[in-house]
């Protein structure tokens, strides 16, 4: 195993970053430097983890050659800018989600990862839970049999105090509202669990807050599969909860009510019978836990880069995620049913920003 030399871009979601994940990895990361524009933030969190360098200068990060991997945290509006250039460097990446602000930019790095020495891999930490990696080891199995019909809810509150921070509830900063910010994340679990999209309808609105970006919505989405699924989301539920229902031929699943690990055990397996029952404890029954969130990504990936075998989470699985956002982003705007996949002569693929709000 070799120890990577790692460099922390935004001392926000980078704070996770640092105590969830490279803490708990130490044999296999070493973060020498971290960046931010605030130097009183930046100070504080080098302080408290004993970091060497700081620095408010992205040029002087990528100017580090002792850096394997520079982590970009920042707020969305910047990602695209520093991912690219990370790349032209040689270093390996890790980018916050959203990736970037429309589908043309994400291809951009698709393209720029195939020429670079390094790659990128996107977050999505809620992807590792024993309640969802069992979900899938179900599916996967084919224990769980034929996906009938899937819920998706992310009800969180988020009022003017934190769209007070200026670069929240924008277009040009933020890229899109709660569908881009605090949904992708449960919509990325459910596609993860019920296969490709193949067509959506939704709705957006602004109705909590006086912001640019919507607030709430709801979307409907048949899969590939035939499945049927369906999506809501608000910032306006003073009960937090992330939640989760597939129904399949054989079992029900349920996941926790957690907002920000609804990967994490317990779910609720609910089978059709007792000889469903029986085979869903078979397959389950030597379950070995895994480390839940940051910590299993980070591991996840110390394990690709050791190996030079896949990423944990890919350019692809970004590219996904965001083509369902911008299919929802258009049937709201449009007011018409979305057929994916979403290709370069879609009238959404280089801007997702409803008519109204076109720059």
């Amino acid at each position: 195993m070799s120890v990577r030399n790692v460099a922390i871009v935004g001392c926000g979601i980078g704070r996770n970053h640092m105590l969830e994940g490279y803490n708990n990895h130490r044999d296999r990361f070493q973060v020498l430097a971290v960046c931010d524009l605030n130097e009183e933030r930046l100070n504080k969190f080098a302080d408290e983890f004993g970091i060497p360098r700081r620095t408010t200068s992205f040029d002087e990060v990528l100017g580090m050659a002792d850096i394997d991997i520079i982590d970009v945290c920042t707020p969305p509006g910047v990602h695209y800018a520093m991912v690219t250039a990370a790349l032209r460097v040689g270093k390996d990446v890790i980018c916050e989600k959203p990736l970037v602000g429309n589908l043309a930019q994400v291809d951009e790095i698709i393209a720029a990862e195939r020429e670079a020495r390094g790659r990128v891999m996107p977050i999505f930490q809620y992807r590792w839970g024993d309640g969802y990696g069992k979900a899938q080891h179900l599916i996967r199995t084919g224990v769980a049999g034929k996906p009938y019909l899937a819920t998706a809810e992310t009800s969180w509150f988020r009022g003017p105090d934190y769209y007070a921070v200026p670069w929240r509830g924008k277009w040009d900063t933020e890229l899109g509202g709660t569908l881009l910010t605090h949904a992708i994340h449960t919509h990325d679990l459910m596609t993860g669990l019920m296969g490709e999209v193949a067509t959506v309808s939704a709705e957006i609105a602004t109705r909590v807050n006086t912001i640019e970006v919507e607030d709430c919505a709801i979307a409907n989405l048949r899969m590939q599969s035939g499945a049927l699924v369906s999506l809501a989301v608000t910032v306006g539920s003073f009960e937090q909860i992330t939640r989760l229902r597939l129904c399949f031929e054989n079992v029900t699943m349920e996941s926790t009510l957690s907002p920000y690990n609804p990967g994490l055990d317990p779910w609720k397996f609910t089978p059709r019978d007792d000889a469903a029952k029986a085979r869903v404890e078979e397959a389950l029954r030597d379950w070995q836990p895994i480390p839940s969130r940051f910590q299993g990504q980070m591991g996840a990936y110390a394990d690709a880069l050791d190996s030079n075998g896949p990423l944990p989470v890919t350019l692809a699985d970004a590219r996904r995620s965001l083509e369902l956002l911008t299919a929802i982003y258009h049937s709201a705007d449009s007011g018409t049913r979305v057929t994916m996949p979403i290709s370069g002569d879609h009238p959404k693929y280089r801007s997702w920003r409803p008519t109204d709000q076109a720059a």
